[in-house]
C-alpha cells in the first residue's frame, strides 16, 4: 500500500502519548511521514513498544517523561526535541485526568490537579510550541484533544467538563492569536471514546457501556483511530482556512432531543 507523505519533513509532539488516543495521533502522523515526541509520565519501559510501533513506519522517534503541569518540564521538552529531531510543527496537547465524583464532594486539591494537567498543562504546551514557531518564522498546527463534555453538563465529571470548556476558549483565543503567524489552532471533541478514560470506565463497568452505546443515535462507540483521523486531517498542508474551529464527533448525542 501506497503511503500518504504529506506530513513529510514534520515534527509532531503528542502528550499523553503512550496512551490509547496519543498513540493513535502518533501512528496515524506517522503512517502520513511526521516524526513523533512522545510525552507521558509512565516509566520509559512503557513506551517501548510505542516507539518500535512508530519506528517500523520508518519514522524518527523519542520519548520524554513529562509533568504538562510542570511549565518549565515543557519548556525543556520542547527544546530537547528540537535538538534531536527538529522543530515541533504539529502540537497535539493530549495529556489529560479525571476523576468521578460530584461537584458538591469534589476536594480542593482534586480540583486543582485536574485543571493543572488538563487546561493549564495543554496551555503549557500549546504556548512553548507556538513561541517556537514564531521565533523560526514556521507555520504550524496545534490541535486541542477536547470533549463534548465540554458543552454538554456530565453529573460526576464537573471539573473534567469544566477543564475541557475552558480548553475550547482557549483554543479560539489561541487562534485569534497565531492566525497571523500562520499557526493554526483548532479542537478535536469526541463523544464516548471506547478506550482511554472513558474506556477504562466501560471495562469497570460493563452496564455502562451498554447505555452508551444505546444511547449514542449512529449506535457506535468511537474507536482511537477515528479520533486519530481527525487530528490528522487539521494537521495537513491543504488545511488552509480551519483555525478556532470545533471538531464535535459524538455520533449525535449533541443534538439528541431529550
Amino acid at each position: 500500500m501506497t503511503q500518504n507523505m504529506t506530513l513529510k519533513g514534520q515534527v509532531a509532539i503528542i502528550s499523553g502519548g503512550v496512551g490509547d488516543i496519543g498513540l493513535a495521533c502518533a501512528l496515524e502522523l506517522a503512517r502520513r511521514g511526521a516524526d513523533i515526541a512522545l510525552g507521558d509520565i509512565l516509566p520509559e519501559d512503557q513506551a517501548a513498544s510505542a516507539l518500535e510501533q512508530i519506528r517500523a513506519l520508518g519514522r524518527r522517534a523519542r520519548y520524554d517523561l513529562v509533568d504538562v503541569s510542570d511549565s518549565d518540564r515543557v519548556t525543556k521538552w520542547f527544546a530537547d526535541v528540537e535538538a534531536d529531531l527538529g522543530l515541533a510543527t504539529l502540537i497535539v496537547p493530549n495529556a489529560a485526568i479525571v476523576n468521578f465524583t460530584s461537584s458538591i464532594v469534589t476536594p480542593a486539591q482534586q480540583w486543582r490537579k485536574e485543571l493543572s494537567v488538563n487546561l493549564d498543562g495543554a496551555f503549557f504546551m500549546a504556548q512553548s510550541g507556538a513561541k517556537r514557531l514564531i521565533e523560526h518564522k514556521s507555520k504550524g498546527r496545534i490541535v486541542f484533544m477536547g470533549s463534548w463534555a465540554a458543552h454538554s453538563p456530565h453529573p460526576f465529571i464537573t471539573t473534567y467538563s469544566v477543564s475541557k470548556a475552558g480548553l475550547r476558549m482557549l483554543c479560539q483565543c489561541m487562534a485569534s492569536d497565531l492566525a497571523p503567524h500562520g499557526v493554526l489552532v483548532n479542537e478535536v471533541a469526541p463523544g464516548w471514546v471506547d478506550a482511554g478514560l472513558t474506556g477504562d470506565r466501560f471495562r469497570k463497568f460493563p452496564h455502562e457501556r451498554q447505555g452508551a452505546e444505546s444511547r449514542i443515535p449512529v449506535g457506535l462507540l468511537i474507536t482511537p483511530h477515528d479520533v486519530a483521523l481527525q487530528v490528522a486531517h487539521l494537521c495537513e498542508p491543504a488545511n488552509k482556512h480551519m483555525t478556532g474551529t470545533v471538531i464535535v464527533m459524538d455520533g449525535g448525542l449533541s443534538i439528541k432531543p431529550r
